[in-house]
């Protein structure tokens, strides 16, 4: 196996003559968006759901690329955020961007996360987007995070996922065997050849869908990169679990329920149902077939009190407060018969993951204004109770919504 200081090397010349993702100039639109507290409200709990918000939170971008760093201190201004990176060129461009919107909540290191012991820091929260999966060994890269993050801290995680990457692996083979280089004349002679696949090549659903084929150091990444693995949801669970970590949840958590979508209105699905939830996600992922990646929220083994904790048993969902998610929408022009809107998630890559209302239920949805808890919407409603804790706990499901359980829960532990 590569030694993990020869990897590092190979990575970070690499990532010199293309940086990734695509240098940003303007964040103005991201800044924008930030703006809306109940946005920053809604991604907080999607990751602690039980706790009020932390003051002055130490963020780790764990292989910041050129810009997540920056826009992480955009969106968190009373946060610390660290953003390290084995790249000199990456952290260049979010210099600037650091320089261009005064950013003094952010401090940059070239470092590999191999060593980020050397920080002499522990977080509240790790992002590790598209790192760990070009490791030689995943196992060490993770194990290394876990180290500096805080035993009540969460991780953000995003790693490739085997299956819907089958034509990128056969597509970098073909490279592999032409010698293909990341050269300008080399990338644009494969851009130029990727247009002639055929309709039905594993790779061909992926081209006009990722914008990272419509760029040349995107291409290099997705097609030339030196080293890359892949992730089943069963290899998820058991590489957290080797390296001392749990799993929370998908980031977005629709497409792994077999309650959701398609897969809910096919023969099966009440035997899917009747699976334990880890293997609900990986028959969802076999269904699906064309997972690209796998984003999720994971925790330390030994986090003193309950990950995800979000139940629609018992009493302790009446002080669950809803919040929308702000990329979600409504739609109510041209809906199908029946129903009165379509509820989407606009992170959603699969087109069967709308969620039809009905009257009853749209007037339910509207009562969510992130201060009413499920108790009081259920004290105001005619509806039956039953009928509407499913339809939250459809919403939920559906990832039109999170939970600000920290009334409910107060951080203390509650039952899985």
């Amino acid at each position: 196996m590569q030694s993990q200081n020869g990897n590092s090397v190979e990575l970070r010349d690499f990532y010199e003559r293309m940086p990734y993702p695509t240098p940003l100039t303007c964040l103005d639109e991201h800044r924008d968006l930030c703006r809306n507290p109940e946005r920053r409200r809604a991604l907080y709990h999607l990751i602690f759901p039980t706790e009020q918000p932390r003051a002055h939170l130490e963020i780790l971008v764990a292989g910041c690329g050129t810009s997540q760093a920056a826009r992480y201190a955009l969106r968190e201004p009373d946060a610390r955020v660290t953003g390290i990176d084995i790249s000199g060129a990456s952290l260049a461009h979010t210099r600037t961007l650091q320089e261009k919107y005064k950013l003094d909540n952010l401090k940059l290191h070239q470092l590999s996360l191999l060593d980020v012991l050397q920080l002499g820091q522990s977080f509240d929260l790790i992002v590790c987007t598209g790192v760990l999966h070009h490791l030689a060994d995943p196992d060490v890269g993770l194990q290394s995070l876990r180290r500096v993050l805080k035993r009540d801290g969460a991780m953000q995680v995003m790693v490739y996922a085997t299956y819907g990457r089958t034509g990128i692996y056969m597509i970098r083979e073909y490279c592999q065997l032409l010698g293909i280089t990341p050269s300008q004349p080399e990338l644009l002679a494969l851009a130029a050849t990727l247009q002639s696949l055929p309709g039905d090549h594993p790779l061909a659903h992926l081209l006009s869908k990722n914008k990272d084929f419509a760029h040349p150091d995107g291409l290099a990444d997705a097609l030339l990169h030196p080293q890359d693995c892949a992730f089943s949801v069963p290899e998820i669970y058991a590489w957290l679990d080797r390296c001392g970590m749990s799993f929370g949840r998908w980031r977005e958590q629709a497409p792994y329920l077999p309650q959701c979508g398609a897969l809910a209105g096919t023969p099966h699905a009440e035997q899917l149902r009747e699976l334990p939830e880890p293997a609900q996600h990986v028959a969802a992922e076999l269904f699906r077939g064309t997972i690209t990646q796998h984003n999720f929220v994971a925790y330390r083994r030994d986090r003193p009190f309950d990950k995800q904790p979000i139940r629609f048993t018992g009493e302790q969902w009446r002080n669950y407060i809803p919040i929308s998610l702000p990329w979600t929408k409504c739609i109510r022009d041209g809906v199908p018969p029946g129903a009165i809107a379509v509820l989407l998630n606009q992170a959603h890559k699969h087109p069967d993951l709308t969620l039809k209302i009905n009257a009853a239920q749209y007037r339910l949805f509207t009562q969510i204004d992130g201060r009413r808890t499920l108790g009081e919407i259920v004290q105001n409603s005619e509806t039956d109770e039953t009928r509407i804790l499913e339809f939250f706990q459809r919403l939920w499901q559906y990832d039109q919504i999170v939970f600000d359980a920290s009334g409910a829960c107060s951080g203390t532990n509650m039952p899985s």
